[in-house]
């Protein structure tokens, strides 16, 4: 079988992810040993020889390309070589199984095996594959299946609670410490409510708020790779996020997934497909989300349109999230949009205001956040360093070297007991930019501090 091109998938796949066959072949064994399969001799001919329909993959490769693609392993059993290897290619991945539960368990169980696969080089999902994960979720939420359990472990609504409860912790220990050191406590309590799906009994209230609660737990994962730096693994998180909200048919818990994922993309992907993300967000919940949960979308959409240049949905995304965020509070609000409130917003705008050339508007914005008391230092450490920096470039843009150390130094404190390579990347960008004013003493005397 051949994709475009007359090429066949795995030449197309390696393509993508810029990998020579020798290097795929490492990175393939790397797979194969995480799943402790053993060793998977990297040679070059061995590639060669399955990209020519000269030899077939032995099971136990196809099951770490498997790992190493994001194709479900249900996916592997049910197509022969190489058709089910071109789902990763045409994006479908599965997704026609969003709303078949024993397909969202298997997913989800694949995951929590294999979700410790250090594949940091590996990039965002393409357009077309982002697309298909997206209408499989919207499609799935739409039907609305009902989870059953066939376990034996009763799960009653008050362990749900304890679930929610433990997951809260979890957001604001990451608020405070940062991707690094949260990573296997996120990973580990994915882990346990998979396994609480697979073994447990309940009801269907129950299980919705089970399925729920695995959502939320697949998206901060999510995003603890994603902030250190693990895109690809990242994204199956997402992917799992939103299988798991769709069988619990909670379109909220999917919006929520899809508004950090966009963060991803317009950061290390396509900002044109985070603009995407979102606006499936606003479509699936329109009728549903409360003036807060609208504010953060819209606010995002804003931040997205920002990336692609568009300043006119810019303005009027940032326009809409604040005249939200003016209503009354809404006793629906998700418990998770704590952080979301006027500061926030105008740090959104400030960023914004940087990304679209303006820097006398980014730093009126981030002012302006300040004044509303977003109460970053306390209690948003690693996104206030982000934005501090990106206020110290703003004062840079205007040749305010003064304050743009000032700014920077702030940045740096914020950053004292927070591991996380996305706020740590954001510090090396500006200390590059600073380093062209190196003669300047107080530029100097701060670089070599912050060495």
């Amino acid at each position: 079988m051949t994709g475009s091109l007359g090429k066949h998938p795995l030449a197309i796949l390696r393509g993508e992810l810029g990998l020579s066959m020798t290097a795929y072949a490492r990175e393939l064994d790397a797979v194969h040993r995480s799943l402790r399969l053993g060793a998977l001799a990297h040679q070059r001919q061995k590639i060669y020889r399955w990209e020519s329909g000269q030899a077939v993959p032995e099971p136990s490769a196809q099951q770490a390309m498997a790992v190493l693609h994001g194709v479900p392993i249900s996916v592997l059993k049910t197509m022969p070589w190489p058709e089910w290897l071109a789902t990763a290619c045409d994006g479908s991945n599965g997704a026609h199984t969003y709303g078949d539960q024993t397909a969202t368990v298997e997913v989800l169980t694949d995951l929590a095996v294999g979700g410790l696969v250090d594949r940091r080089k590996f990039l965002t999902m393409t357009s077309a594959a982002l697309g298909a994960s997206v209408n499989g979720w919207q499609d799935a939420v739409d039907a609305m299946t009902r989870p059953t359990s066939t376990g034996r472990r009763q799960v009653t609504p008050a362990m749900v609670d304890h679930l929610e409860h433990r997951l809260d912790h979890l957001r604001h220990l990451d608020d405070a410490l940062g991707s690094s050191q949260l990573r296997d406590l996120a990973i580990a309590e994915f882990n346990f409510i998979v396994g609480l799906l697979k073994e447990a009994r309940f009801d269907e209230t129950t299980g919705r708020g089970l399925y729920a609660a695995a959502a939320e737990a697949a998206r901060c994962c999510a995003w603890v790779h994603f902030d250190d730096g693990f895109h690809a693994q990242a994204e199956r998180y997402f992917d799992a996020s939103l299988r798991a909200s769709a069988t619990a048919g909670d379109a909220l818990t999917g919006a929520y997934a899809l508004s950090f994922r966009a963060i991803q993309h317009y950061t290390a992907g396509d900002p044109r497909d985070a603009a995407s993300l979102l606006e499936a967000a606003q479509v699936q919940t329109k009728n549903k989300a409360t003036p807060r949960f609208r504010a953060m979308l819209t606010a995002r959409a804003a931040r997205s349109y920002s990336k692609t240049g568009d300043r006119q949905a810019c303005a009027r995304a940032l326009h809409e999230a604040r005249d939200l965020l003016g209503m009354d509070a809404h006793p629906d609000d998700p418990p998770y949009l704590y952080w979301v409130d006027l500061g926030e917003v105008e740090m959104i705008a400030g960023s914004s205001a940087l990304e679209l050339g303006d820097p006398r508007e980014a730093i009126a914005r981030f002012k302006a956040a300040i004044d509303a008391n977003y109460a970053g230092d306390e209690q948003y450490p690693r996104t206030h360093a982000i934005y501090l920096a990106r206020a110290a470039d703003a004062h840079l843009a205007l040749r305010d070297l003064d304050q743009a150390v000032a700014v920077a130094e702030h940045a740096v404190r914020c950053l004292g007991g927070v591991d996380s390579a996305r706020s740590t990347a954001t510090l090396a960008g500006l200390r590059e930019k600073l380093a062209v004013h190196r003669k300047v003493p107080i530029v100097r005397d701060f670089l070599e501090l912050t060495t």
